[in-house]
């Protein structure tokens, strides 16, 4: 028996009770799916957020904001400009909440309207419906590309796909030289590009998330929205009976079968559904709706436009095939009522941690101050006398100009009686946009007024031409032994 298995090669062998071997087979062969073009309601929106999102992804990088490009993560000197705002690596807290809105944001879409985010807006499904355009202009509609994909090799053939992957080629490397612009200034890319310069990490990422957009648009496509993107996992735990999905209506299109138009075909036991399968023509995942709800389907509503543009044509109603709810189809409340389904608790409460979190984050930044301070106290020598008698610490206060303004600051101190600031030449210090500097400043005080141990005390450092601007420290001072 274990010969026999041995020489079988199969993904599972399973005994029969007949002693015979039998081959099951774990993964089912990829069939290239050839999507239908189709006009109508929803294909203008999904044309609309391709073209919004591509032209903010584009554009952005060459919008200019204070003299600096608008959007940019300069990961090498650990700065990132966002809408004339400068944020440090101090400010990965804002991180926290933007990943912390996307994340319960995304939470809060899905419980409401199912994966809209993925039929409309999310970069595979932009960049694999941008690819079908280019397919479709080069190759030709559905029936003369299943033609030339099945045809033997020519001319015209090699032609056509030459010329169709030249395209996704040139848009990929596109894709990629505007990716690797928000991390280098987009200027200076483009005129290492022209000039032969680009570096080697450059190049690197140019090529890299080009060859991603290649071959996740061009090749991969709905394989990367069922085999490799855990949203389609996880979706149904934010699903529920309410949730606003695309449906097909059983009670109305069963049974299905052909007619003529005009005939009589409830007489016959037929319903509205005319099995033309447009609706799996269309469908960009090549899943059947009619089968009901699938983990595969990314909400497009590709098979809506299609089925409403057949109900026309035979003179049937509109939406056989329509968003609604699971507790609407089957009659728990009328379908115009689903609106009012969005104050059940789920919706609520991420509602809810939404606006907390956009509420904070929104004071957080409007109270922001552009300068960020850090003090260290001289750990070598604690404390020493001075002239006087006076007792004297030593600090290292770095200043960091989060602004996008040149700013001169000037240090202060508070915490004991007679505290004064030592500091080197006029004691103000000029900064230029994002610029840092360390400030050697030593702090004496009155021997009366720092016994034995430590003092808390604070420093204030402000901006001489903006009063509003200021950062204000707790520190320690050491008092006398």
């Amino acid at each position: 028996m274990s010969q026999k298995l041995k020489d079988i090669p199969v993904n599972v062998v399973n005994v029969k009770d007949d002693g015979e071997l039998e081959e099951i087979t774990l993964y089912a062969a990829h069939k290239k799916i050839y999507p239908r073009w189709i006009n109508g309601f929803w294909n203008k929106w999904r044309i609309f957020f391709v073209i919004a999102t591509q032209l903010f992804f584009y554009a952005m990088p060459w919008i200019e904001i204070n003299e600096r490009q608008a959007l940019l993560f300069d990961l090498v000197e650990r700065k990132f400009y966002i809408f004339g705002l400068i944020f440090l690596p101090q400010d990965f807290i804002y991180l926290t909440a933007l990943l912390l809105l996307s994340a319960f944001g995304l939470f809060a879409w899905t419980t409401i309207g199912g994966r809209l985010w993925c039929g409309y807006a999310c970069p595979q499904t932009v960049y694999t419906e941008i690819f079908l355009w280019i397919e479709k202009w080069v190759e030709g509609d559905r029936a003369a590309r299943i033609k030339l994909d099945h045809a033997p090799l020519s001319t015209r053939k090699l032609r056509l796909k030459a010329i169709k992957h030249s395209l996704w080629i040139i848009f990929s490397l596109w894709t990629g030289f505007t990716f690797v612009g928000y991390f280098t200034p987009i200027q200076t890319l483009w005129q290492e590009m022209l000039t032969i310069t680009l570096t080697v990490n450059e190049s690197f990422w140019i090529l890299f998330y080009g060859f991603a957009t290649y071959g996740n648009a061009g090749w991969l496509r709905e394989q990367v929205c069922k085999y490799m993107c855990p949203y389609a996992r996880f979706q149904s735990a934010m699903f529920d009976a309410d949730t606003l999905i695309i449906s097909y209506d059983q009670e109305r299109g069963e049974s299905r079968g052909a007619r003529k138009k005009g005939s009589d075909y409830k007489a016959a036991g037929l319903g509205d559904c005319i099995d033309c399968t447009m609706c799996v023509q269309v469908c960009p995942v090549g899943i059947d709706i009619r089968e009901g709800l699938q983990y595969e389907c990314i909400g497009c509503a590709a098979c809506i436009d299609a089925c409403d543009e057949i109900m026309d044509k035979m003179q049937y109603p509109r939406g056989l095939i329509r968003y609604t709810t699971e507790n609407a189809l089957e009659h728990k409340y009328p379908e115009r009522d689903i609106a009012k389904q969005l104050k059940r608790p789920r919706v609520v409460m991420y509602a809810l941690l939404l606006a907390i979190i956009l509420g904070v984050s929104a004071y957080s930044l409007v109270h922001r101050q552009p300068i960020k301070v850090n003090i260290q106290r001289d750990r070598v020598a604690l404390v020493r006398e001075v002239e006087d008698g006076w007792l004297e610490n030593t600090y290292l206060v770095q200043i960091q100009n989060a602004s996008e303004k040149a700013h001169t600051y000037v240090i202060s101190a508070e915490g004991l009686p007679s505290i004064k600031v030592v500091a080197e030449g006029s004691g103000q210090y000029q900064l230029e946009p994002t610029a840092t500097t360390d400030v050697s400043i030593r702090l004496q005080v009155a021997p009366e007024h720092a016994k034995a141990g430590s003092h808390e005390i604070y420093f204030t450092v402000k901006a001489l031409d903006d009063e509003s601007i200021f950062s204000r420290e707790k520190a320690t001072f050491i008092g006398q032994n």
